[in-house]
């Protein structure tokens, strides 16, 4: 193992169901009688070929993910295996429209359950967690105010942001700035997916409409100069996901990625995984990548995982505490 893989490190950018250990869904599915045909390649990893097969093979897995114990289980396992790549804190996403589907009871159900996990791991692993309940893009407008609605009603020390994933290419971000406006006025922290699968207009978009402190993603604004300008001059966090963007190939090749040059340009960068076993990585092997490709230090990823600390949607009392980790002042 490489020193900057046995860093203590920080993560925002995580999707629960995504995050799913492939042993997990098995289980789980033997459990509940499932068939996951097509679901899983010869070795037992998450089969897909392209974009459109990624997110039918997502979408089978998740059949399995139905009651709010299974959500509780996969909590556990998730930040288990965060833990043990050396995560101290992470920001994962969950949707009301998967937990409960958008049913006010139901979603209260899933994230006490999924809250129950977090709580179980931090006493088992000490790592710290905050969810960001999303809306997704392809539901639309309404269904996303739906969303930050019951993002607000259970907002609390562990519910403390809002953001939105699902298809890029749907509709445009002005779309839904009422529900961001209506999250924001409740005090939550603001993310969103843009400039990934799309390019910088995406960005654009979204830093004009939705208003965040955060992209997540982002990478594709180093296309456009005067876009980079504004991430650093209005200190814009980009949660970037390299192995995904690999994966994906939105880039071709590690060297190739923009986050080096986004880092240079004064752009507040940080590391994360998405979803990993899908993309075939963990935070150990991010850093080792960014480590051998751009030469990496252990100073640069400690810079990194403060700037995530700072952009962290946590209280002030826990940012301290994660700082004091990062630099060894404390256990």
């Amino acid at each position: 193992m490489s020193d900057v893989e046995s860093l203590p490190k920080v993560e925002l950018h995580l999707h629960l169901e995504g995050a799913a250990p492939p042993e997990f869904i098995r289980t789980l599915a033997a459990e509940k009688n499932i068939e996951l045909n097509g679901v899983f390649d010869a070795q037992g990893a998450y089969a897909w070929t392209n974009f459109a097969a990624f997110l039918e093979t997502y979408h089978k897995a998740c059949e399995v993910l139905d009651d709010p114990e299974a959500f509780r289980r996969l909590t556990e396992a998730v930040l288990a295996k965060s833990a043990a790549d050396g995560v101290i804190y992470t920001e994962i996403f969950i949707a009301p429209d998967i937990c409960g589907g958008g049913d006010p009871v139901a979603w209260g159900e899933y994230l006490a359950a999924i809250l129950q996990g977090a709580e179980t791991a931090r006493a088992t692993h000490g790592i710290e967690t905050r969810f960001i309940p999303t809306c997704i893009r392809n539901l639309g407008p309404e269904a996303a105010v739906r969303a930050a609605q019951l993002t607000v009603d259970r907002m609390g020390p562990m519910v403390t942001g809002f953001g939105m994933g699902g298809e890029e290419r749907h509709l445009t971000a002005a779309d839904f700035a009422s529900a961001f406006e209506f999250a924001r006025e409740a005090g939550l922290g603001i993310t969103s997916h843009a400039g990934e699968l799309c390019g910088p207009h995406s960005v654009v978009e979204t830093l004009d409409h939705l208003r965040p402190s955060r992209i997540g993603h982002g990478v594709r604004a180093i296309e456009d100069p005067e876009l980079v300008r504004r991430l650093a001059d209005e200190g814009v966090v980009l949660e970037v996901n390299p192995g995904s963007n690999i994966a994906l190939s939105v880039f071709p090749r590690w060297a190739d990625h923009s986050i080096q040059a986004l880092r240079a340009a004064g752009v507040p960068v940080t590391v994360s995984t998405d979803d990993p076993p899908y993309f075939h990585t963990d935070m150990r092997y991010e850093y080792r990548m960014l480590a051998d490709t751009f030469g990496w230090t252990t100073a640069d990823f400690t810079a990194l995982n403060m700037t995530a600390v700072d952009a962290a949607f946590c209280d002030v009392d826990t940012k301290t505490r994660l700082k004091a980790r990062l630099t060894g002042d404390t256990p």
